[in-house]
């Protein structure tokens, strides 16, 4: 696979984001529909699919203290910036906040289920006391397909029944050991972008340790460790790392992320626990850069086939990509990078997605659990058979079957998952 295909990937599939992305999706097609308008706002009408109703519902915005659909709508509407892209929430105000509560207070602001069959699929008009306008967001988080002024389309653009921003011809010849060929021949400063997400994850890694966000999973480990109650061991400080990633970021923290493939929670967890392992290991900063590069890319390459939304939780693909990563660490060979795919498969495949919240820590932590105990088992040459469930000789067989767990066997799991969510 070519060197420049590789590195389009990456600068595709890693990309800054600040906030939860649904909800920051949500603001941008807010903020996009206020800015093709005059006036002062009358009405904001959210229509949303069931998957960013899921995500967007219950958790937190950066710096702000509301949540929701119609306060992420309305936020993105009164202050947000549509140039920045899923980087717009950055510098608001308590004064842009209130501005957004007041709106919805007046009884400006409705959301709903739309009825497109599309999974990531969002819909903001805004009308104004001179104009309307109508804003759509669909396939990709940031991927604006529709913007009317007035009833007129003024622009028509995006890519239609995307799951992934990179091309269908690239991804088709990205495979396991295509990754690990190219990420072990890398020239170093090629792995810039890379490079780029272990600085900011960590950071805010580091910030879920030190502060007090959500549940405290990552901290709450890392207190355990210090009372001998847990090991200092190699799984405890991948849990930890990842889990406080997570739990600053589901809480509204301010810190910007990498995301992977578009999800924030998804690029902290092929990061961290890659990260961790690598400083608990004391291996190079090479190492753990080419080891980053390996979990991101088998995470995209998986997620290629999984999509961005699904019943299934998004984080169990990074635990795949972060188990290769981690048998890279501890010098294992491409067979023993498939195996610990293999065996995460085989371990996490039914974890569901019931939304973007606080709890997404402990899937997170859980997750890069099973990475390091995945790669270990691979490691001393242990391996789930194709005997087992729906694993296959081929680990590429493998991910498809997984991946149409995902897309194919979870669609009315999906609708009931979002009917309880919407009878509490």
């Amino acid at each position: 696979m070519g060197k420049d295909k590789v590195l389009s990937i990456l600068e595709r599939e890693l990309v800054v984001a600040l906030g939860c992305t649904e909800p920051v999706a949500i603001a941008l097609a807010g903020a996009t529909a206020k800015s093709y308008v005059q006036g002062d706002i009358q009405e904001i009408i959210v229509k949303a699919s069931g998957n960013i109703i899921k995500n967007a519902k219950s958790v937190g915005i950066p710096g702000m203290s509301g949540k929701g659909l119609e306060f992420s709508a309305a936020l993105g509407a009164v202050a947000g910036d549509p140039d920045k892209k899923l980087e717009l929430l950055e510098g608001l105000t308590k004064e842009d906040e209130l501005a957004a509560f007041q709106l919805i207070e007046e009884g400006k602001v409705k959301a709903g289920q739309t009825d497109s069959p599309k999974r990531l699929y969002i819909e903001v008009i805004v009308r104004t006391d001179q104009q309307t306008s109508r804003v759509v967001i669909s396939d990709n988080h940031s991927n604006i397909t529709l913007i009317e002024v007035d009833g007129k389309a003024v622009f028509l653009g995006g890519c239609e029944n995307i799951g992934i921003q990179t091309d269908e011809e690239e991804l088709e010849s990205l495979t396991i050991d295509e990754i690990y060929d190219w990420v072990l021949q890398a020239d170093l400063e090629d792995l810039a972008l890379v490079k780029r997400s272990i600085e900011l994850n960590r950071v805010i890694g580091k910030e879920g340790l030190s502060g007090n966000y959500g549940l405290n999973v990552g901290k709450t480990i890392k207190e355990n460790v210090k009372k001998g109650i847990l090991s200092d061991d190699l799984a405890t400080a991948a849990m930890s790392l990842a889990a406080a990633g997570s739990d600053a970021r589901m809480a509204g923290s301010t810190l910007p992320v990498m995301a992977n493939t578009g999800s924030g929670n998804q690029g902290i967890a092929v990061t961290l626990p890659v990260v961790a392992a690598a400083e608990k290991l004391q291996v190079s900063e090479e190492k753990m850069i080419r080891a980053v590069a390996l979990s991101h890319l088998v995470t995209i390459h998986i997620k290629s086939k999984f999509g961005r939304l699904s019943a299934l939780c998004g984080v169990t693909a990074a635990g795949m990509g972060a188990s290769s990563a981690i048998v890279y660490l501890l010098d294992g060979n491409l067979q023993q990078v498939k195996a610990a795919v293999q065996n995460t498969i085989g371990n996490v495949s039914g974890m569901i997605c019931d939304g973007a919240k606080a709890g997404c820590a402990m899937k997170v932590s859980t997750c890069s659990n099973v990475a390091v105990q995945s790669a270990l088992l691979a490691l001393n040459h242990q391996e789930i058979q194709s005997t087992d469930g729906f694993i296959h000789d081929d680990v590429e067989k493998s991910i498809e079957s997984f991946c149409k767990l995902g897309n194919e066997g979870t669609r009315q799991t999906d609708e009931l998952i979002l009917k309880l969510m919407m009878e509490k």
